[in-house]
């Protein structure tokens, strides 16, 4: 059993609370919200539901918050269509939302734009950060996440478990916040084993699971065993591919193995982990904490192991598919990971 499987709402409230400390931002005041006035919330998808990976997990924090805490949610689908990015984010912006939810480099620089034309809204911005000290961002938190270190418990297990001693990762494209997975993954997979090969290819999407799927038959058949892709719907294509060849994968963002235990069994059976970046769970605890009036807009948190907001799946299949001796092994990993004993290389 890992020593951090949760979510701690401890250790976030922590985290902004020193976030607040060290920074100038003002926290939002707290305000008596109730079922019959609630905070009024948009999450906007620059992308669709159904990935069963990073916009998946971001609603589920979603779902979590409408049926815990006085919000009313209204989530915005704007599809991949990049021409419909920005003005779909302005149109939500000013259709009267307290909280507007976005994430990742791909909305930053629109959420900028719009801090500094709405004032009175408040923005969070998941994934990644503005330049505080370059734009008018003191209505906007910014929440980032060290995945390399969940990489690395994954990327240990994944050389454990291969025959072939060759790995591969798909990235959809090549962004800190992406390739930080990769980072970390690499690095635990040759803690593991020193002469592991390490295949890759970045696919430039992150929404064509067919090109997902090409790719990681080309990598299976160089030898690859044990696949990981990061690139959201892409990956789901490389998923199967695993499935259909009898090879091993890893998950990303989510417990991709729960995800597919109903509805494909099959393809869950092959996931031996996933690497979670707990995107719902950080945004759930955010807005309870914008609700409390503690929640320090105009600065950042950057998250990890630490707080429990990434971390590896430890579930049915994981002790089906990793031995003991190896879930022990990266237990301790895990733990010298939160205790700063083991510093894991990160780009974040």
């Amino acid at each position: 059993m890992s020593l951090i499987n949760t979510f701690g709402k401890v250790a976030l409230s922590a985290m902004l609370a020193g976030a607040m400390m060290a920074s100038t931002a003002i926290p939002a005041s707290a305000q008596e919200y109730t079922k019959e006035n609630p905070l009024k919330v948009a999450l906007v998808l620059h992308g669709t539901l159904g990935d069963k990976s990073f916009f998946d997990d971001a609603n589920s924090g979603m779902v979590r918050a409408q049926a815990e805490l006085p919000v009313d949610i209204k989530v915005i689908e704007l599809g991949y269509d990049r021409s419909k990015w920005q003005a779909g984010l302005a149109d939500a912006t000013d259709s009267g939302y307290d909280v507007i939810i976005a994430g990742t480099f791909d909305m930053t620089g629109y959420i900028v734009e719009l801090a500094s034309e709405y004032p009175d809204v408040k923005f969070i911005d998941y994934d990644d950060t503005p330049d505080f000290s370059a734009c008018e961002c003191s209505n906007v938190l910014a929440v980032q996440y060290t995945t390399a270190a969940a990489g690395y418990l994954a990327g240990y297990a994944a050389a454990k478990v291969s025959k072939t001693g060759i790995l591969s990762t798909i990235i959809g494209m090549e962004f800190p916040t992406v390739t930080d997975f990769k980072v970390g993954f690499d690095a635990g997979a040759k803690a593991a084993n020193p002469d592991v090969q390490i295949l890759n290819q970045v696919a430039g999407t992150f929404s064509d699971p067919a090109k997902g799927k090409e790719i990681a038959l080309a990598q299976i058949n160089q030898g690859a065993d044990v696949v990981f892709p990061i690139a959201g719907g892409t990956g789901l294509g490389a998923l199967q591919a695993v499935k259909e060849n009898g090879k091993l994968a890893v998950g990303v963002d989510s417990d991709q193995a729960l995800i597919f235990k109903d509805s494909d069994p099959a393809q869950a059976e092959v996931i031996l982990t996933s690497v979670e970046k707990r995107v719902g769970e950080s945004l759930y605890q955010v807005l309870q904490a914008t609700i409390d009036g503690t929640a320090a807009y105009g600065t950042g948190v950057l998250l990890g192991v630490k707080e429990g907001a990434v971390g590896i799946s430890e579930n049915e299949y994981y002790e089906k598919l990793v031995p003991a001796d190896v879930r022990a092994e990266i237990d301790a990993l895990e733990a010298k990971i939160a205790s700063g004993e083991l510093v894991v290389d990160s780009v974040m």
